[in-house]
């Protein structure tokens, strides 16, 4: 698990039913390629995010596959429509095993 990284995500707090919102989901994260050698001279494991999901109310919203070749601190923004009130749920997976999650509510004025 990267000691560093920190889910960061931008949501309104509400929206209009049927709205379209613009929502930006950015994690810290310094993504150790494997290649490198640490001072003790020992490759250092990799660790890539390798995929963003991101759900509202359980229904599937975004689902990027992210290649190696990612920066550090991957960024996203991209639109959903919301019909209901409820929550977003931001999954970021490593490559060594660990997940990474951020909740945010919006609410259907």
């Amino acid at each position: 698990m990267a000691k560093d990284a920190k889910p960061r995500v931008k949501v309104p707090k509400s929206a209009k039913a049927g709205e379209v919102v613009t929502i930006k989901a950015l994690i810290s994260h310094t993504m150790e390629s494997g290649q490198r050698k640490g001072s003790d001279g020992k490759l250092i494991p990799r660790s890539i995010i390798n995929r963003f999901t991101c759900d509202l109310n359980g229904v599937n919203v975004v689902d990027v596959t992210i290649e190696p070749a990612v920066s550090t601190n991957p960024y996203f923004e991209f639109d959903a429509k919301v019909d209901a009130a409820g929550e977003f749920k931001f999954t970021w997976y490593d490559d060594d095993g660990s997940v990474y999650e951020d909740v945010k509510p919006i609410e259907v004025a």
